[in-house]
C-alpha cells in the first residue's frame, strides 16, 4: 500500500495551518515554502480541501486559508479520503456484496483484509491535528 505523494503533501500542509493561531490565515506561498511542498500542486491540493470542507478559503490581498473545522475534528482519514476517496486496502476489504472476483464467497483471505481495512480506517481516523502528535516544521 501507497500513500500518494498528493495525501502526504494535504496532511502537511493542514500540520501547518493547523500550527497556527486560530484567526491566522495562511497563503498558499507560506505553506509551501514552509512544508517543501510546489506551489501549483499544493494550489490544487488546498483547492480540493476547501471543497471537502476541511478548509476555508478567502481571496484577496489579505486572503489565505485557514481550518473549516477545529483541528481535533479532522482526522487523518478525512484527509486522505479527501484525496483519494473512499479507503481500499484490497478490492474486497469492507465489501459485504459481492465485489466481481469469482472466489468471493469462499474467500479465504476475505476476513484479513476486512480484518487490516478496519485497522487502518481506525487508526487513520484516531489521528487528528489537534492531538499535539504532529508538529509543522
Amino acid at each position: 500500500m501507497h500513500i500518494s505523494r498528493k495525501s502526504d503533501y494535504a496532511l502537511r500542509a493542514l500540520a501547518y495551518i493547523a500550527s497556527q493561531k486560530a484567526e491566522k490565515k495562511s497563503s498558499i506561498s507560506e505553506i509551501a515554502e514552509a512544508e517543501s511542498i510546489p506551489r501549483d500542486f499544493l494550489a490544487k491540493i488546498l483547492k480540493e480541501l476547501t471543497r471537502s470542507g476541511i478548509l476555508k478559503s478567502y481571496q484577496g490581498v489579505t486572503g489565505g486559508y485557514q481550518l473549516a473545522r477545529t483541528k481535533d475534528t479532522i482526522s487523518f482519514l478525512d484527509v486522505i479520503e479527501a484525496m483519494e476517496g473512499p479507503l481500499q486496502v484490497n478490492l474486497c476489504a469492507g465489501i459485504e456484496n459481492d465485489c466481481g472476483c469469482s472466489r468471493f464467497n469462499g474467500c479465504s483471505m476475505k476476513a484479513f483484509w476486512d480484518q487490516v481495512q478496519d485497522g487502518l480506517a481506525k487508526t487513520l481516523k484516531d489521528a487528528n491535528f489537534g492531538d499535539g502528535k504532529i508538529v509543522s516544521r
